[in-house]
């Protein structure tokens, strides 16, 4: 049996404390701008433009995942406390929220560029699984978002989530969307694939492994269980997903590979 006593603040400058939760965006963001910038060529684009794009997907996403954050779980406390909204460092974050904004800034890009939303989706999409890995080891350092209570020998004691050991589902989402995931986009996009198909497998996948992860994570704790005591939030934002990476996939958006 493990305990999470990690301390969240990874250092402090003066009286600036920089806290993992936020450094771990950062260090995937970066990630995500340098295999960008290796990917380009092969897209025939200019370094350039991977920098605009890697600065309008972190602005869509940060935004796109408080904002999806704020509506989809947690209206009514942030409506109570509107100061919250800024306090970013306590965590609360929505992937599905930051999806919508991703894909808003996709469709920004794409306009600019004279470019289609696939063609950016395709390029973008296998470059964000790292970044979902060090997002949910924040989680983990953070002690939020725990399973269920479990006798697994790998169980861990949260601080805030009483005395039993738990199911540690941030570091199961870490395997599962950050490094499966990308494990798979990796060896699906070395090779030439049909416009959308990339990005196709990225929402199926990611879909599909939060799905699973809800059933041993604890809901949230103002909406419970939604539709026959077990359907969480995050499995029902999870698919409409995984429809739209079904239309990516099977769909027809024009006969380049990639």
């Amino acid at each position: 049996m493990l305990t999470c006593s990690i301390d969240p603040v990874a250092f402090s400058i003066g009286s600036l404390s920089v806290r993992w939760y936020g450094l771990m965006y950062v260090i995937g963001f970066l990630l995500g701008w340098y295999l960008g910038r290796r990917r380009a060529a092969r897209f025939g684009w200019k370094a350039r433009d991977v920098d605009d794009l890697v600065t309008i997907s972190m602005l869509g996403c940060v935004l796109g995942g408080r904002i999806g954050y704020i509506l989809f779980y947690s209206l009514p406390m942030y409506m109570e406390n509107p100061m919250e909204i800024f306090r970013f460092w306590n965590g609360g974050m929505s992937f599905h929220g930051a999806a919508i904004g991703l894909a808003l800034a996709f469709l920004y890009f794409a306009h600019t560029r004279k470019q289609s939303f696939v063609d950016i989706a395709d390029f973008i999409t296998p470059l964000i699984p790292q970044g979902l890995f060090f997002g949910r080891i924040g989680n983990f350092i953070n002690g939020e978002l725990w399973g269920k209570v479990t006798d697994v020998p790998w169980g861990v004691v949260f601080p805030y989530a009483g005395p039993y050991p738990r199911h540690p589902s941030q570091l199961y989402e870490a395997c599962l969307e950050g490094l499966l995931l990308w494990a798979v986009l990796f060896w699906f996009s070395s090779k030439p694939r049909k416009k959308g198909q990339i990005a196709g497998v990225f929402a199926m996948g990611y879909a599909i492994s939060r799905f699973l992860v809800e059933f041993v994570r604890v809901p949230d704790e103002q909406l419970g269980y939604l539709a026959f005591n077990w359907l969480t939030m995050g499995q029902i934002l999870s698919l409409p997903l995984f429809a739209f990476g079904l239309w990516l996939f099977f769909g027809s958006h024009g006969s380049k590979a990639q």
